[in-house]
């Protein structure tokens, strides 16, 4: 047998540069790079082996953290297809990407952890960095990925690869699976060598099946739609990652059945198509929420049934509504006791497009959604004209966005109040233009992730849109996408503070408390919110922070200024950073209704008031058997 000698490192690199992802024929490298930040648990093994063996492009980050969200965009442009492996040092290198981890894994999108780990010898113990254990010396802070991996090794001898790099892969390439892998390293195995078999390096195809459901659960689930008289598809991420949205519209053309969209399912269908309701849920168009109300079938595409999609299980009222669930998992197809089609979406609607023929919703039904739908993108209208004053609104700042973004353009957001109006607000204009990372609702996601969707598409145009609040947690990749010459337009609104919790704060009678940037009251101690007398904001300058970081700045203080910037914005050459502000206090109308519990007993009679607002909401919810 022909063999290699190489490091654990070399080695690893020159694996993963020959795995390759098949779909539909369709072949693709699975690494397109390594982003990195290289340190004393990594520069020697895997840093040289990039630099030896050039065979994975290296990309420079600046936080740990924000590299994996970049990966993790990445792969959710790619539909999964392919990713960005991350390497990171030990310790606090290491730690810092658990956060991002966590939302690959919740948003079920393939990335690979490299970090460094403690010395598999020991002879030198406690390394720097190293947390010790009084009842384990096989323990390190990598043990804590383990929960938020759906694969965890920790490689102690090189031949370890042998098993372990093929069980990554089968994970990764799961579509029922897939998520967070991570692959400890200790920092003396790197650097080890080995003779590995020369075939491990061979190119390497992992097939992405299409399964199908089980036969006679597509049988039940036909005899299902037959008798809905006012059913309701949910489309979820899964419809993307599946590449199923052109057959999806086929079957709603066909048969009527409307269409309600998750945050990762927004896009599924055109914001114009007649029988799409827009956003459902908590932050749910009224008439996305009154259907799936009075619903007495529900067929969720791709979907997880987060509790935003549910208003917290209030959503769906009618007595005897049932569930179909398309689902690669049967984790995601069971949930809410349904009908189960456990199989790829894509492949299962095809399964019941043709016998679906002769099905239709009634004509007073789909006019019904019609006219709803129309309302609705009438309101949106309405929002995208304010001209509030002093500060602009949120809504008209994402109108003009919106308005003037390509028709092929990826519009990037993560947390606070942004979600929820661009759930409701944002006009799709492509399958791909509306990228939310809401299943974790990661502040700081947006800007990193703007750069991977931006990695992932480079011919288009990449809007980021942020709070200030977001912004100040992770705005470093600025200065990686100007190293990279990967052009991204961060329009950044700055509202003080954390705009969305403070209205939440409000909502449970708390009055905005610490939800404002505010030197502490001299007179009060405090830092408290909406009531602070007039205690002055922070004097923080955002605008100049990003010029600091090598971004093109404009500042636009109005409407007016705000649309000649995002047209000189999409012009310049280079990173922009569109700075504006917006009203805190001026929000979209009808939002739903989302469980937060309120305190029980409370000396402001505020949050007593809304405990007794909150407990008729919480008789709404619902267990479906």
């Amino acid at each position: 047998m022909k063999t290699i000698k190489l490091t654990t490192a070399q080695a690893l690199i020159r694996y993963l540069s020959v795995q390759y992802s098949e779909r539909d024929q369709k072949r693709q490298r699975f690494f397109a790079g390594c982003f990195g930040i290289l340190g004393h648990g990594n520069i020697a093994g895997i840093g040289q082996a990039l630099d030896q063996e050039k065979l994975l492009t290296y990309y420079q980050s600046r936080n740990e953290q924000s590299m994996v969200h970049a990966a993790a965009a990445y792969a959710k442009v790619n539909n999964r297809l392919s990713t960005i492996a991350c390497t990171s040092s030990i310790g606090p290198g290491a730690t810092n990407m658990i956060t991002a981890a966590a939302a690959a894994t919740i948003n079920r999108l393939p990335v690979l952890l490299l970090p460094g780990d403690i010395f598999s010898k020991r002879h030198v113990a406690p390394v720097l960095q190293q947390l010790e254990s009084p009842y384990s010396q096989d323990f390190s802070v990598n043990d804590c990925f383990k929960p938020i991996s759906q694969y965890w090794d920790r490689l102690n001898r090189p031949e370890q690869l042998l098993t372990a790099l093929p069980e990554a892969m089968r994970v990764l390439t799961c579509p029922a699976q897939t998520g967070t892998v991570t692959l400890s390293l200790p920092q003396d195995v790197q650097v080890e060598a080995f003779d590995f078999p020369a075939s491990f390096f061979e190119e390497t195809n992992w097939t992405i099946s299409r399964h199908r459901p089980d036969k006679s659960a597509v049988e039940h689930a036909l005899k299902a739609i037959a008798q809905a008289k006012q059913p309701l598809i949910i489309i979820g991420g899964g419809a993307h990652y599946s590449e199923a949205l052109e057959i999806i519209t086929k079957l709603v053309d066909q048969t009527g059945i409307p269409v309600a969209e998750t945050f990762a399912g927004k896009g599924g269908l055109p914001f114009n198509h007649k029988s799409n309701l827009g956003a459902l849920g908590v932050t749910g168009t009224p008439g996305a929420n009154l259907i799936a109300k009075e619903a007495d079938l529900v067929i969720g595409i791709g979907t997880r049934y987060s509790d935003f999609t549910t208003a917290s299980k209030s959503a769906f009222q009618n007595e005897k509504v049932r569930f179909i669930n398309i689902n690669v998992t049967s984790f995601d197809a069971a949930k809410h006791h349904a009908l189960m089609l456990v199989g790829d979406a894509k492949a299962t609607i095809e399964e019941l497009i043709d016998p679906l023929k002769s099905y239709r919703v009634s004509n007073a039904y789909e006019s019904k959604v019609q006219s709803l739908a129309n309302q609705w993108d009438n309101k949106v209208t309405e929002v995208y004209a304010y001209r509030h004053q002093p500060q602009m609104s949120q809504g008209e700042i994402i109108g003009a966005v919106n308005s003037l973004a390509d028709d092929n353009a990826i519009m990037v957001a993560a947390a606070g109040s942004l979600p929820g109006d661009l759930h409701k607000l944002w006009r799709t204009k492509n399958t791909k233009g509306f990228h939310l990372e809401y299943g974790y609702s990661c502040m700081g996601y947006e800007i990193a992730g703007g750069l991977g969707a931006k990695m992932a598409s480079p011919e288009r145009e990449v809007f980021v849109l942020v709070g200030d609040a977001s912004y100040l947690m992770l705005a470093q990749e600025i200065v990686t996408s100007i190293q990279e010459n990967l052009k991204l337009i961060i329009v950044l609104i700055d509202n003080n503070g954390y705009k969305s919790i403070g209205s939440l704060s409000r909502s449970i009678g708390s009055e905005g408390f610490g939800t404002r940037f505010l030197f502490r009251d001299p007179q009060t101690q405090s830092v408290e919110g909406d009531l602070a007398s007039e205690t002055p904001f922070l004097p923080v300058n955002l605008a100049d922070n990003a010029r600091s970081l090598g971004a093109h700045v404009i500042v636009c203080a109005d409407y007016d200024s705000l649309i000649s910037g995002i047209k000189e914005a999409k012009v310049h050459p280079k990173t922009t950073l569109i700075y504006t502000t917006c009203d805190r206090y001026q929000a979209v109308e009808g939002y739903g209704w989302w469980h937060v519990p309120v305190a029980e007993v409370a000396d402001s009679e505020k949050v007593n008031a809304a405990r007794e607002t909150d407990t008729p909401n919480q008789e709404q919810q619902r267990f479906y058997y």
